[in-house]
């Protein structure tokens, strides 16, 4: 198994910056890519960013200029830089983990962390 616990979610004013940090614990070993989702009020859960075990990044459109994805291998972390914030990113951010072993992969979530935004 695979334990995440995410931080750094905030009211904020439209244009300002948050850092939202992610902790991975148990089978760290096993997991590959490491990243963030979000899903706003009433709509879908969506990815956001994701870093493969290469430090390979992955970033969704909407995020281009503003959101940067960090992954700390040796402390099993993830962060998530966001700037710039405007109304359109206040969600539920989600870290996700997907992990192999025994060939089958296996997706875990941590609880999740609240941006809300005012303008």
């Amino acid at each position: 198994q695979v334990q995440l616990v995410e931080s750094g979610g905030d009211s904020v004013r439209a244009g300002g910056s948050l850092r939202l940090s992610c902790s991975a614990s148990g089978n760290v070993d096993s997991i590959a890519t490491l990243g963030w989702f979000r899903q706003g009020s009433g709509k879908q859960r969506e990815v956001v960013a994701d870093v493969t075990p290469t430090g390979q990044e992955t970033l969704a459109d909407f995020t281009k200029g503003r959101f940067a994805i960090t992954r700390d291998f040796g402390q099993d972390k993830v962060y998530l830089q966001i700037n710039g914030i405007r109304p359109e990113d206040a969600a539920a951010y989600y870290c996700h983990a997907r992990a192999f072993w025994q060939v089958y992969a296996h997706d875990f979530w941590g609880q999740g962390t609240l941006i809300s935004v005012s303008s």
